[in-house]
């Protein structure tokens, strides 16, 4: 038995595919599903996802959003998610430095202004590390 798993951001479809399991960052904690999963709807967690295909793992940094079980098919809603090779660990470092820096220098930022660059703060932490642990 397999699953259907498509992650999807508001930019465009990251990953479609047929896998054996799936391990989501939700903010409950992971959550392993397998085929034949009961049904489910949860919030992601920033983090990093787990896809396992023919004993490959592969892994995603994903943030924000929604994920729903239904059946043998799952859908993952992100705001941002990006699969471990597209990761550029030169053009995240710069990101984040650059937020980080807004961040330390605006005393007067808007609510979602802040908020905004906390978020690109954290996801471009979780890029670092989803790029880092296999080396």
């Amino acid at each position: 038995m397999s699953l259907t798993l498509e992650i999807v951001t508001p930019e465009a479809r990251v990953y479609a595919d047929t896998i054996d399991t799936v391990v989501i960052p939700t903010t409950s904690g992971e959550v392993g599903i397998l085929p034949g999963h009961i049904p489910l709807l949860t919030q992601i967690e920033d983090g990093e996802l787990r896809v396992t295909k023919n004993g490959q793992t592969q892994l995603l940094a994903v943030s924000g959003g929604f994920a729903e079980v239904r059946g043998d098919t799952v859908h993952v809603l992100a705001e941002h998610a990006i699969t471990e090779e597209k990761i550029d660990v030169n053009a995240v470092e710069a990101a984040m430095k650059r937020a980080e820096e807004q961040l330390r220098e605006a005393s007067n930022l808007d609510p979602q202004e802040y908020e905004n660059l906390q978020s690109l703060v954290r996801y471009s932490g979780i890029q670092l590390a989803v790029k880092r642990r296999r080396r």
